[in-house]
């Protein structure tokens, strides 16, 4: 919520300075402490407790509470008139808000015959960017409603359709200067500079199968993991590449005759117009490449900057830590009957998030003991995406629908319009392409519901972009939309 100091305009003291606001703070503090006294009927394993039961405060403490408005609205004319107050807002308060009110509104996205979308990010408040498993690199203009694609990068060696296997992972570094995503070539990663979406160079050399995950250490150091359970630490850094020269006009030699010259500075000009046309980009490799012990296949990579680690998710049913400043690995852990963990998130405090098959781990990040195990309501939907939204969990699932935790409550977020709901987005159908004959029985027999492989909120916390597709292998098709 808002929270803004005010003071006064005309006499001593502010608008918001009501002596009832006081008595009403009591009563609140009362019935919550008379509700954590109550003694449940499963006693909880960890029970905090108060410093003080004492209902009285002092003189000072109540002329704060009451000089301190929690309106939204006095926070924004606050900000407008740009008040010497102590003002600040949650950033997920607007989310929070839109949620359980049942304001979002779904605004689905014809991508045509692609093929499912694994990643996305928001470039900036009207565009995101997205990559997909038949390799494709696209932005979408939510003002315009209009899909572009962006060439993807070739290596030294060139790709075969074999290697390319789909983009997987996209990220923005801290400084919004540079995107890191997938390269044509599903082993290997791509820069771009931001906004232009420039190419700036293609990492290579560091890996033998498929990159499914990456993050930022920060403006420069970028991890990558990959199938073939390896590590990549790379530096990203302009000043230090190395760009293929473009052709100079002094370069090419003549024995005088004018038609040769001539012929020359043609074969330049359309040169330079081909260079303008595709912009050089360099190649790098990356500085250390470590094998995560004890891994099958990494599946999934953050970067907790609390404890400065990388936590990585193996398909083996590990999770392991990695020293973001040695590089080196730390520990690994078994998680309790995890299977098909496919995603993790991590909150600003530490706290992991880690998604499986029918529920979502919560994770303490000193020992990543499971402190708490999510069950999902409704049975075998499998977790393919998670992302903290300050004390919001939200979770998408395999079957269409997008579930909202309050990590503080300890529960399902809650509709405030209808009694005893909770909070989930259901996804429209998408677009679902022809499949082997020998699945369409099975296929209609069920009704079809998209998987939600990706999503993330705009700056704002007020929008929401989810994308992904069929969840069986075989099938092909696509799912995105916009809520706001």
């Amino acid at each position: 919520m808002s929270k803004t100091v005010k003071r006064p305009t005309a006499g001593i003291r502010p608008s918001c300075y009501i002596p009832s606001r006081l008595e009403e703070r009591r009563t609140r503090a009362r019935i919550l402490r008379q509700e954590r006294r109550r003694k449940p009927d499963k006693p909880d394993d960890f029970v905090t407790y108060e410093d003080s039961d004492s209902e009285e405060e002092t003189p000072a403490q109540q002329h704060q509470v009451l000089s301190t408005s929690f309106n939204f609205v006095d926070y924004v004319r606050s900000r407008e008139s740009d008040l010497t107050e102590e003002r600040n807002v949650d950033p997920s308060y607007a989310s929070r808000h839109i949620l359980t009110h049942d304001m979002f509104k779904e605004t689905p996205i014809a991508l045509g015959n692609i093929n499912k979308v694994f990643c996305s990010q928001w470039l900036s408040n009207r565009q995101v960017v997205f990559g997909t498993k038949c390799n494709k690199l696209m932005v979408y203009d939510v003002n315009t409603r209009k899909v572009d694609a962006i060439p993807t990068l070739p290596n030294s060696r060139g790709a075969s359709p074999d290697t390319q296997s789909g983009i997987h992972a996209c990220q923005i570094n801290p400084s919004n200067s540079l995107l890191a995503t997938g390269a044509r070539h599903s082993a290997d990663i791509a820069i771009y500079r931001l906004p232009t979406l420039d190419p700036l160079c293609i990492g290579e050399n560091a890996h033998r199968d498929w990159v499914f995950d990456m993050c930022w250490l920060d403006d420069q150091f970028l991890v990558s993991g990959s199938r073939d359970t390896k590590l990549a630490l790379w530096r990203v850094n302009e000043d230090t590449m190395e760009f293929p020269v473009a052709a100079s006009k002094d370069g090419a030699e003549g024995d005088g005759n004018g038609q040769e010259a001539t012929t020359s500075s043609a074969a330049v000009a359309n040169a330079a117009a081909a260079a303008a046309a595709v912009p050089q980009y360099a190649h790098i490799s990356p500085i250390s490449v470590k094998e995560c012990r004890g891994a099958q296949k990494i599946r999934a990579i953050c970067f907790n900057k609390e404890y400065r680690e990388l936590a990585l998710l193996s398909l083996n049913g590990y999770m392991h830590l990695f020293n973001a400043e040695t590089f080196s690995q730390k520990l690994s852990r078994k998680l309790p009957n995890c299977q098909e963990n496919v995603c993790i998130a991590c909150q600003p405090n530490g706290l992991y998030a880690v998604g499986c098959r029918s529920y979502t781990l919560l994770l303490d990040p000193r020992t990543l003991q499971a402190v708490k195990k999510i069950a999902s309501r409704y049975s075998g939907c499998g977790i393919r995406s998670a992302s903290f939204q300050g004390n919001i969990l939200t979770i998408g699932t395999g079957l269409g629908m997008l579930m909202f935790y309050d990590i503080r409550a300890g529960k399902y977020l809650e509709s405030q319009t209808s009694a005893s709901r909770t909070v989930v987005l259901k996804a429209s159908r998408g677009y679902v392409a022809q499949f082997p004959e020998e699945e369409m029985d099975n296929f209609q027999q069920i009704k079809y519901v998209p998987a939600i492989y990706t999503h993330c909120y705009d700056g704002s916390g007020t929008r929401l972009f989810t994308a992904g597709g069929p969840l069986p292998a075989t099938l092909i098709g696509n799912y995105a939309g916009i809520w706001q």
